[in-house]
């Protein structure tokens, strides 16, 4: 009313009003862009040097702000679905109770007690498809608790307070127990199933455990072929002393079928249980790549990635041994968790372009979403629906592969085209078809 009283339009008070449009091209928005974006760019030119570079790059790690929001979001359900999605039947909702109260040592306290090795389930267990998975809150706005961050969270606190593990207070003393409890036990591997049957073992109040491992280091698959900027090295150093202050031995560099040790020769020895944990040592390998070697520029995951974890991992092992030279184009044949982390330690290698390739679909991979995810952001490039046919070789190495094409039938079966052929230049093959126990030697040779 004021305003038309004074003869005045509210046109003319308004300073945003334009009288003509400000045009500006895409491509010159994007170069000013770049001087006022806060955040980091997606396209390769402005990639993190990833050669030799082993930090870490799990997006679930936390800080204490991070996990004491995320154990506020928890809704502590009553029938704990969570719980039930777990292999360890882990008790998560204690867990994330204390962690929310501050009491940092009570979650520790609380996972370690129903899993020895909490701090790597809590890094490299695939929460996604498990707890996570199984989380009420997946369908909400801001997703599921992020459960095995603050399991990560909980424990790396409870490390760094320096509290050893010790004996049950409620058993008898070891000398009341009774005899059988001081019964020599044999565990083979020193492995994540090893360390955790001997952890539960000392628990209950044996105290004769005595673990043989092959390879002059521990760890098992958790040190060989976890990649360091997943499970660092210092982890299953912390999971491994937490079993010795309950008085397990470990003997390195003996195994089966290593200087006359079999099942027989521990048996006269004195030793009445044995646990064998040695895993799927060898690796699968397509027929088409036998008699190839790693002079020629291929590799099973079984070859290549123990190589990346002794030189990329601070004290696992006392060799001092180099990183792997890769240059140019490396293809990594496979689709599980060991296929990705083949592919990103390539990266770390030297080599210039990664390429996944696998038989069967997006769909069907088989790997966590979160292992993909972490393959594409650092650039990798994924073909499906291709089968490794034959190996081109040039003076003597690896210098391309064939594929055909894959593809499912309405009947579920999968089926070759051979006449639809693909040649792909490679500097280097890595193969992570798998694994599995094919030389037994040692094991079965005599019985038990």
């Amino acid at each position: 009313h004021i305003v038309s009283c004074q003869g005045l339009s509210i046109l003319t008070l308004n300073p945003r009003v334009k009288s003509h449009a400000a045009l500006c091209s895409t491509a010159a928005k994007k170069a000013e862009k770049k001087h006022w974006k806060r955040n980091s760019e997606k396209g390769c030119d402005s990639c993190v040097e990833l050669e030799n570079n082993f930090d870490d790059i799990k997006h679930t790690t936390l800080s204490e702000r991070g996990a004491l929001w995320e154990a506020m979001r928890c809704l502590k359900c009553a029938d704990a679905p969570c719980q039930k999605s777990c292999p360890t039947d882990l008790d998560i909702k204690a867990f994330i109770t204390s962690i929310a109260n501050k009491n940092y040592y009570g979650a520790a306290r609380a996972i370690l007690s129903d899993n020895p090795l909490g701090l790597t389930c809590g890094m490299v267990c695939p929460t996604s498809d498990l707890c996570m998975g199984g989380c009420n809150l997946l369908a909400s706005e801001e997703g599921p608790i992020n459960i095995g961050g603050l399991q990560q969270f909980a424990i790396e606190v409870f490390n760094k307070m320096g509290i050893p593990q010790v004996r049950n207070p409620n058993l008898p003393p070891p000398e009341e127990m009774p005899d059988s409890y001081h019964s020599k036990i044999a565990l083979i591997g020193c492995g994540p199933a090893s360390i955790s049957c001997a952890s539960f073992l000392a628990r209950l109040g044996y105290d004769n455990i005595t673990i043989f491992e092959k390879q002059n280091y521990v760890g098992g698959l958790s040190s060989s072929e976890i990649p360091q900027f997943r499970l660092p090295y210092e982890v299953v150093q912390f999971e491994l002393d937490l079993m010795k202050d309950l008085g397990v031995k470990v003997v390195c560099e003996k195994s089966l079928g290593q200087g006359g040790m079999t099942l027989s020769s521990l048996r006269e020895e004195g030793y009445q249980a044995i646990f064998i944990g040695i895993g799927l040592p060898q690796a699968n390998k397509h027929r088409i790549f036998e008699g190839l070697s790693m002079e020629q520029g291929f590799y099973t995951s079984k070859d290549f990635l123990p190589l990346v974890a002794k030189a990329s991992k601070p004290g696992m092992c006392s060799c001092r041994s180099p990183l792997p030279q890769l240059y140019g184009r490396v293809v990594v044949l496979g689709a599980g968790d060991t296929a990705f982390d083949c592919a990103t330690s390539a990266l770390r290698c030297g080599a210039r372009r990664v390429y996944v390739v696998f038989r069967r679909g997006f769909t069907n991979i088989r790997a966590v979403p979160e292992e993909m995810e972490l393959a594409k952001e650092e650039k990798c490039e994924f073909l499906p629906f291709m089968c490794p046919k034959e190996v081109m070789l040039k003076g003597g190495r690896v210098h391309a592969l064939e594929f055909c094409r894959t593809e499912q039938m309405d009947e579920g079966e999968w089926v070759e085209y051979p006449e639809q052929v693909i040649r792909l230049k490679a500097d280097f093959i890595i193969s992570a078809f798998g694994s599995g126990l094919t030389d037994q030697t040692g094991l079965l040779g005599s019985p038990f």
